[in-house]
């Protein structure tokens, strides 16, 4: 696999877009971890609702059972009680949810900073940087052909891939000569399509093509 140019400063370019990509996914990764420390801290309010009221309840329902055994008015007597308890797993319940409600939120706003900026990496960078690396992977790998089936080859995506105005720069009809397999045409194109990916012209430098029978 081919990872980076073979000029330096494509190379450069390349590797500085790397490293720029991989500080921008950490930043977001601890902004993303940070956050959710910070919202699971929120935690403790209720933590100790749920506290409070299981407490409250407990000490309610003991002093209900304790003055319901007062003769002739103890159940009397323990009904101002066991309301006060049903207020305290109110309360309970009001912690739990609290709780939930953080913890939901510590997990999805947290994804949601993270997955943002990835999400927009993904969208612009990658997609550049791996049609890059696939097209040069590919380029090295013509090395199994012959010379000049390498050279027509890459000329033949410069002639798909590269902008109008570079192929002028060759010849005024580049695919007309393509075609009728000019040599210095060929040449050139395939190093244009070379110089286009920053990969080295070497290898298609000296080259003659058979003409046709």
């Amino acid at each position: 696999m081919k990872l980076y140019a073979d000029t330096p400063v494509r190379a450069c370019l390349q590797l500085v877009s790397d490293l720029l990509a991989l500080v921008w996914v950490v930043v977001w990764i601890s902004a993303a971890l940070s956050l959710r420390e910070a919202l699971l801290s929120l935690n403790r309010p209720g933590e100790l609702m749920t506290s409070t009221g299981e407490g409250f309840t407990e000490h309610m329902n003991t002093a209900a059972e304790n003055v319901r055994q007062v003769p002739l008015a103890g159940d009397a007597l323990a009904s101002p009680f066991t309301d006060l308890g049903e207020t305290g797993e109110s309360l309970t319940a009001a912690g739990d949810s609290f709780q939930e409600t953080v913890s939901s939120l510590a997990l999805t706003l947290p994804l949601l900073v993270v997955l943002l900026p990835l999400l927009l990496l993904a969208t612009t960078w990658l997609p550049v940087r791996a049609r890059w690396i696939s097209r040069a992977t590919g380029t090295k790998q013509l090395i199994g052909l012959t010379p000049e089936a390498r050279t027509r080859l890459l000329a033949l995506r410069a002639l798909s891939l590269a902008s109008p105005a570079q192929l002028m720069a060759v010849h005024e009809d580049p695919a007309g000569a393509w075609q009728e397999n000019d040599p210095d045409t060929v040449t050139e194109l395939a190093a244009l399509e070379l110089r286009r990916l920053g990969l080295r012209t070497e290898p298609i430098a000296e080259r003659k093509i058979l003409e046709p029978s």
